[in-house]
């Protein structure tokens, strides 16, 4: 479907769709890293927000302090959520007309 100025609807459907599958493979690659509590708590996310892997410092757990591990452990994964989130915008905000993001 052709709009005025000679747009092809078709093909820049097309083109928006494979900018999606694009963003989507590159999300799913990107690995975000963020600690907690001075690097006791390391969280690694994909940019899917998929959780990779949670480390604990072991002089942390021999503390026994287990509510301070969890908070540590939600912060951190607080943390890898936004830096995920972050670099969405960034790259979604390179696509978009300005304001629109």
């Amino acid at each position: 479907m052709k709009l005025p100025g000679g747009l092809d609807l078709n093909s820049m459907m097309q083109q928006a769709q494979a900018m999606q599958e694009q963003m989507s493979r590159e999300m799913k690659e990107m690995v975000v890293e963020a600690t907690a509590g001075g690097g006791a708590v390391n969280v690694k996310m994909r940019g899917d927000f998929q959780v990779m892997s949670i480390e604990f410092s072991p002089d942390l757990v021999k503390d026994g302090d287990v509510e301070m591990l969890q908070d540590l452990a939600v912060a951190a994964l607080g943390e890898a959520h936004r830096k995920v989130e972050e670099s969405l915008k960034g790259k979604l905000g390179g696509m978009l007309p300005p304001g629109l993001m």
